[in-house]
């Protein structure tokens, strides 16, 4: 199977969501959530990433996650990865309970393809204070894509995670789990990188970024926002409609990609010192805002 048929199905098969320019959303991918040891990426950027998530909950927008939320490739299980943080999830429940949270899953956890795993492991929780399961995510559902339909212009944007265009992690992710887990989760502890990582490995990533924007050409260049290769995309209009909104696990910062207005923006979250000495997290536009229907179909 090819990336072009794989990119065909994501989207062929996507949960359709309608959107004007009153819809506000915020595009994260690659938090790779994982357990608080020394191998959990996400842990550096937490505090960042839940003052940011928690700043779009209050300006009301809704919380689109574009795949490898959770670490579940260096982790068996996301009971683990839940309690140690608690805190996020329990602001995504928010977003949940209030129909603003839509996710998709990446290679990294693409065990929730499966709906029974989701509703055994994501509908409840035990908490030790009632000692009862109380409810956490449920009904949710985990999809390989999301079309955003503007219902005034009728312009689309394409969600996905991206890994459609990788085909060693999404063909043999399974192998890939288990190489990360006996081999690559410990020397990445000493410092060493996983080279069968996108992110990591330069000479795949411009591989996965030529398949991805091939699609997008074939398509009329239809609008379509990746993460996976944790790169930072955002295309001047009249270009390739190739978007990437980055990862939550940059070093001391976190990118996304708002959509407000009608207009997107590459954003970053990142700690930066006052001038007083004290330490704060703080948003800096990257890019846009950027009109959506400047990127017209050919």
């Amino acid at each position: 199977m090819s990336s072009k048929t794989r990119l065909d199905r994501a989207y062929e098969n996507a949960k359709r969501l309608q959107f004007d320019d009153s819809s506000k959303y915020i595009l994260f991918s690659d938090c790779h959530r994982g357990d608080n040891s020394f191998a959990d990426d996400f842990a550096n950027n937490r505090n960042i990433y839940f003052h940011a998530l928690r700043h779009y909950y209050t300006e009301g927008f809704s919380y689109c996650e574009l795949g490898d939320g959770d670490e579940l490739w260096e982790n068996l299980t996301f009971e683990s990865i839940f309690y140690a943080h608690k805190n996020v999830y329990m602001l995504m429940k928010q977003f949940h309970d209030e129909d603003r949270l839509h996710m998709i899953w990446g290679n990294h956890d693409m065990v929730y393809r499966d709906t029974k795993y989701v509703e055994k492991h994501l509908a409840t929780f035990f908490d030790p204070k009632t000692g009862n399961d109380e409810d956490l995510f449920c009904g949710i559902q985990y999809h390989e894509g999301i079309v955003l339909e503007h219902s005034e212009t009728n312009q689309k944007l394409f969600l996905t995670h991206g890994h459609q265009a990788d085909w060693w992690n999404f063909l043999f992710w399974k192998w890939s789990r288990f190489m990360v887990r006996i081999l690559w989760k410990p020397l990445n502890v000493m410092g060493i990188a996983d080279p069968t990582s996108p992110a990591k490995n330069y000479t795949e990533l411009i591989k996965i970024e030529k398949r991805t924007k091939r699609w997008i050409i074939e398509n009329n260049n239809l609008i379509t926002i990746v993460g996976h290769t944790h790169r930072p995309r955002f295309p001047e209009p009249g270009d390739i409609a190739y978007f990437n909104d980055g990862s939550c696990v940059h070093p001391r910062s976190i990118t996304g990609l708002e959509i407000e207005n009608g207009e997107i923006s590459l954003i970053k979250w990142q700690i930066i010192t006052s001038e007083d000495g004290n330490l704060k997290i703080d948003r800096f536009l990257l890019e846009g805002p950027t009109k959506l229907s400047e990127y017209k179909t050919e």
